[in-house]
C-alpha cells in the first residue's frame, strides 16, 4: 500500500464495519457472497488492507496486511479499525462515499433531483449528492444525525 488513505475490503461477515468506514469517507469494498481465495487476491491486487473476523483466514500463509476484528459489535469493530490505523475522523470525508456500492459521491443541481426524490425532501433540502455508479441520491436530513451520534459513539467525538 502506497501513500493516500487506506483502503480496505471486508469480509462477509463485516457489512457493517464497511458501510461504517464508507460513512467515514474511506474506500471499504465489501462483497456478501466471496471465497477467500477471491478475498484474498481482491485485497492484493487493488492494495486493500484485508479486514476479517475469520481465525482461520489469517492462518494462511501470504497473507496481505490485514486485521483480525475481535468483536462481534459493529461499534467496536470500527472503534478498533480506526485505533490499528490511525484514522483521522475528518468532517469534510463523512458521507461522501456510496453506502451501497462504495463509489465517491458527486455535488448534483437540485434541479436535477426534482421527480427523483420525495416532494418534502426536495421542498427541505438545498444540496445533494449523486452516486456515479449506482445513481443513488443522497442528502443531509434527520437520519444523518443518526448516522453521525453511531460515528461517536464508534470512534469518539468529531
Amino acid at each position: 500500500m502506497t501513500g493516500g488513505a487506506p483502503k480496505f475490503i471486508a469480509d462477509c461477515m463485516l457489512g457493517k464495519l464497511a458501510r461504517g468506514l464508507r460513512v467515514l469517507g474511506y474506500d471499504a469494498a465489501y462483497e456478501h457472497r466471496i471465497s477467500d481465495v477471491d478475498l484474498i487476491r481482491k485485497a492484493r491486487g487493488d492494495g486493500r488492507i484485508l479486514l476479517t473476523r475469520d481465525t482461520r483466514l489469517v492462518q494462511r500463509r501470504a497473507l496481505p496486511p490485514h486485521l483480525l476484528i475481535s468483536s462481534e459489535r459493529p461499534a467496536a469493530q470500527i472503534r478498533q479499525t480506526i485505533e490499528a490505523f490511525d484514522l483521522k475522523i475528518d468532517q469534510g470525508r463523512l458521507l461522501t462515499r456510496c453506502l451501497l456500492c462504495n463509489a465517491g459521491t458527486e455535488a448534483i443541481a437540485r434541479d436535477l433531483v426534482k421527480g427523483k426524490v420525495p416532494p418534502h425532501v426536495f421542498d427541505t433540502q438545498s444540496r445533494f449528492a449523486r452516486c456515479p455508479k449506482c445513481r443513488r441520491i443522497y442528502w443531509r436530513a434527520t437520519h444523518v444525525k443518526g448516522i453521525l451520534d453511531w460515528i461517536d459513539e464508534a470512534a469518539g467525538p468529531r
